[in-house]
C-alpha cells in the first residue's frame, strides 16, 4: 500500500512539474511577445508619419501616435477590431472629407475599392481643416494592410507658391515681349519711312553735294537701326539670299503684287522700290481688304504687314491660306517691323514664305521676291 502510495504521489509531484514548467514556458513567451510587440508599437511611434495596420478585413491592428494626431477628429474612433470603413463613413457624416460633401456614397465606394486593391499609387487627400495628406495603401504578406500618412500641407502650400511665381514671371516675360514687339514697332516703322526714301532718292539724278548729304543719312540711319536693335534686344534681321536687283525682278514675267500696310509712308516706300523693277502694285490697308482683294483679282505675290486695323497680317494669312484650292499656294511675304525671332516663328506659322525686317533694303526685297517666286 505504501508503495502504491508513493508511485501515486510520485505521478502527481511529476504532473505539478509539467503544469508548472509549461505554464513557465507559456507565461515566458508571452512575455517575449508583448515585449516585440511593445518594441514594434515603440517603433512605429517613432515615425514622423502616420502609419496604420489593417487586418486582412480591413480591421484596425495597430497605428502609431502620428496617425492618430493627422486624423485627430476620428481618433476616438479608433480601435482594435474595429473596421476602418466604419471610421470613413463617421467621418464622412461629420464632413472630415470635404472631397465627398454632396457625393457621400460614391466617395467612400472609391476610397474602399483603392483600399480593397491597394497599388501603393500616392494619393492626396483634403481635410477639412485645410490640410493635405498624402495617402499610400500597400498589400502585407498575410493579405492585411499597411497604410503611410503624411502631412503634405506645407508642400501644397509651397507649391502653389512657385506656381503663382512661375505664373508672375510668365506674365512679365509676355509683357516684356509685347513692349519690346510695341517699340520695335515703333520704332522701325519711320526708320522704315527715312531709309526706304532715302533709297528711292539715290535712285534719281543727284550732284555731288546731294550725294554726301545722302551718305550721311544713309549712315545716320543706319547707327539708328543698329542701336535700334540693341535696344530691343534683337538681332538685325537675316538677309535673304541671293540678294536681287530691280532688274532681276523686272525679269520676271509682268508680276503683280498686292501690298498689305495701314501706314501710308511705309506703302510709298514699297511702291517706289518695286516700281522701279516695273511691278504693278496694289496697295491695301489692313488684312480684311487684302483678302477681299485676293478674291477679286489675280496676284502672283502677297507683301504683308503684320500690325495692322481690323484685321492683322497674321489672321489674313490664315485667311489666304484656307481659302486655297489643293495644290495652289501663292508667295507670301511679311515685311514687318515686328523682327524678333518669335515674330518669325510666327508668320511661317500662320502660312508666310519669307519675313522681312523693317527698314526695308530694296536688295533684300527684290531677294525675297526672287526666292520665293523661284521656290
Amino acid at each position: 500500500m505504501s508503495g502504491v502510495g508513493v508511485g501515486a504521489v510520485g505521478r502527481a509531484v511529476v504532473r505539478a512539474l509539467d503544469r508548472w514548467i509549461g505554464g513557465g514556458a507559456l507565461t515566458k513567451r508571452e512575455a517575449e511577445g508583448e515585449a516585440a510587440e511593445a518594441r514594434l508599437k515603440a517603433a512605429i511611434d517613432a515615425f514622423p508619419e502616420g502609419v496604420v495596420f489593417l487586418d486582412a478585413e480591413g480591421r484596425y491592428i495597430l497605428w502609431n501616435q502620428r496617425y492618430a494626431e493627422i486624423y485627430h477628429r476620428s481618433a476616438d474612433l479608433f480601435a482594435s477590431g474595429r473596421r476602418l470603413s466604419e471610421t470613413l463613413r463617421i467621418g464622412v457624416a461629420r464632413g472630415d472629407y470635404p472631397e465627398a460633401a454632396g457625393r457621400e456614397e460614391a466617395w467612400l465606394a472609391e476610397r474602399l475599392a483603392k483600399m480593397a486593391q491597394p497599388s501603393g499609387e500616392r494619393l492626396e487627400q483634403r481635410l477639412s481643416d485645410g490640410r493635405w495628406l498624402m495617402i499610400e495603401d500597400r498589400r502585407t504578406a498575410d493579405g492585411g494592410l499597411i497604410g503611410l500618412r503624411v502631412d503634405i500641407t506645407e508642400m501644397k502650400r509651397q507649391s502653389d507658391e512657385l506656381a503663382q511665381a512661375l505664373l508672375r514671371e510668365a506674365a512679365a516675360s509676355r509683357a516684356k515681349s509685347e513692349f519690346l514687339a510695341d517699340m520695335s514697332h515703333e520704332f522701325r516703322t519711320p526708320l522704315n519711312g527715312v531709309m526706304g526714301l532715302a533709297q528711292a532718292l539715290e535712285a534719281t539724278p543727284l550732284n555731288e553735294p546731294q550725294r554726301a548729304i545722302l551718305a550721311e543719312l544713309f549712315a545716320s540711319g543706319a547707327r539708328l537701326e543698329s542701336l535700334v536693335a540693341g535696344l530691343l534686344q534683337y538681332e538685325l534681321g537675316p538677309t535673304p539670299a541671293p540678294r536681287a536687283s530691280a532688274q532681276a525682278v523686272s525679269a520676271e514675267a509682268g508680276l503683280r503684287v498686292l501690298l498689305a500696310d495701314d501706314n501710308p509712308t511705309n506703302r510709298r516706300v514699297v511702291e517706289l522700290m518695286l516700281h522701279a523693277a516695273d511691278v504693278e502694285v496694289v496697295s491695301v490697308e489692313n488684312g480684311a481688304e487684302a483678302v477681299a482683294a485676293l478674291g477679286e483679282s489675280a496676284f502672283d505675290l502677297v507683301l504683308m504687314d503684320l500690325r495692322m486695323p481690323v484685321m492683322d497680317g497674321f489672321e489674313a494669312i490664315r485667311a489666304i491660306r484656307a481659302a486655297e484650292a489643293p495644290g495652289q499656294r501663292l508667295p507670301i511675304i511679311v515685311v514687318s517691323a515686328n523682327a524678333g525671332p518669335e515674330d518669325r516663328d510666327a508668320s511661317a506659322q500662320a502660312g508666310a514664305d519669307r519675313h522681312i525686317a523693317k527698314p526695308i533694303r530694296a536688295e533684300n526685297l527684290f531677294g525675297a521676291i526672287s526666292e520665293v517666286l523661284g521656290d
